[in-house]
């Protein structure tokens, strides 16, 4: 359904509604009749349909929804509902501010069949790719408690905070990443622009070449004979990767694994799975998910696949009657903090709130490692350049040196 969603066109409509007054908005449908006939579910008599013109800039057309999208929606819903504005209403307000047609297409289509009588969770699992089992099982919940407003309010909450853990995660692997591709792409200039120049002048000095200056120039010579493929094996490389960590569960926690071991990006990782989990566990708690219905979707929101594999043993554990801190204990993967404040979160009957503290202290932990690794890499990527440019240009001058000196 979701596909059929995005075929779909955007009509602007007037009409009367069922108290005979004079009501205008958007609707999604295929085609102007099937807008009509959504209408008329609804209790609007139309007047008019007219199919929305597209703009010949700035549409928004066929950019993504990302998450972040996904946590300003909930975040002015939320906020929509706690002023009192009905929700179908509240998913018109929120659709006019959009900028991206396809995430104001989308929040037309969950207002349409909310509108038609659906639940707001049937209506959002239509799209799992933006809203995970997580998010449903949390707004069915409110739906069913009778708090949706306050239900929207945590999980724009949870959602805020999580992507701004994902964002300070981007940060810190963004900083070696740049490394990498700022020495491939100054060193791959060098050897194919200016390292061929030099070459030029060496041939007319018809003596034998220091060998790091040889060295230098073979590497020269098979770069720019072979480049191409260099290039076709690297995108191969980078594509198998991604591949296998999609399509092989054992890649992928051997992946997890190393990261977690890494120097001072291991930590950082470390760290934000832990907030993760805490956050996470947390807010279903919060809700009244019961534990083990907790647990599993914390699994599938853990971003680390050592970690899911533990969580998954450890709703296993609790299953059978084993309490939380002996469960997370036994995996032997988590900080004693946490084994702490939930050992005192199950004998206070406050566990939401203990790792609502501990999710705190790790998120906290994240963003002061991401920025002392931004401060540590800036030099490194100078020293870095440095090292490879110098040596280039070592290379290149140490024969006329040499000859300098026979002379």
């Amino acid at each position: 359904m979701a596909t059929s969603a995005a075929r779909s066109d955007v009509f602007v409509w007037n009409g009367i509604d069922k108290n005979g007054r004079t009501t205008k908005g958007e609707i999604t449908a295929t085609s102007s009749a099937m807008a009509k006939a959504q209408l008329r579910r609804q209790g609007i008599k139309t007047k008019s349909v007219k199919k929305k013109p597209k703009p010949l800039f700035g549409s928004g057309k066929g950019k993504p929804i990302k998450p972040a999208d996904i946590a300003i929606f909930t975040r002015q819903l939320a906020t929509m509902m706690k002023a009192g504005v009905p929700l179908v209403q509240s998913f018109d307000i929120v659709g006019e501010g959009l900028d991206k047609q396809t995430m104001r297409e989308m929040v037309y289509s969950i207002k349409n069949d909310v509108a038609s009588g659906s639940g707001l969770a049937p209506s959002l699992a239509k799209y799992p790719r933006h809203f995970d089992e997580l998010f449903c099982s949390l707004v069915a919940s409110g739906e069913a408690s009778g708090t949706l407003e306050v239900m929207l309010d945590r999980v724009a909450t949870y959602k805020e905070k999580t992507e701004a853990l994902k964002a300070k995660i981007r940060k810190a692997l963004t900083y070696p990443t740049a490394v990498v591709v700022v020495a491939i792409v100054v060193t791959g200039i060098l050897l194919i622009k200016v390292v061929p120049q030099f070459a030029e002048t060496f041939r007319s000095f018809g003596s034998d070449l220091p060998a790091f200056t040889l060295f230098v120039l073979n590497i020269s010579n098979f770069v720019q004979k072979w480049w191409f493929v260099i290039l076709l094996g690297l995108g191969g490389i980078v594509f198998a990767f991604r591949e296998a960590r999609f399509r092989s569960v054992k890649f992928a926690e051997w992946l997890d694994k190393t990261a977690l071991k890494m120097p001072v990006v291991g930590g950082i990782v470390h760290d934000s799975v832990i907030a993760r989990f805490a956050r996470t566990l947390s807010t279903t708690f919060a809700a009244g998910v019961p534990l083990v219905d907790a647990l599993n979707s914390t699994a599938g929101a853990a971003g680390n696949a050592v970690y899911a594999r533990a969580i998954r043993q450890i709703r296993d554990d609790v299953t059978t009657g084993t309490t939380l801190y002996n469960s997370i204990k036994t995996t032997g993967l988590f900080p004693n903090m946490l084994l702490q404040m939930v050992s005192i979160g199950e004998e206070s009957g406050a566990l939401d709130d203990m790792l609502d503290k501990v999710a705190n202290h790790y998120e906290e932990a994240v963003d002061n490692a991401v920025d002392s690794l931004s401060s540590l890499m800036e030099p490194m990527i100078m020293s870095i350049l440095g090292v490879l440019v110098g040596g280039l240009m070592i290379a290149m001058y140490l024969p006329i040196f040499m000859l300098g000196s026979v002379i």
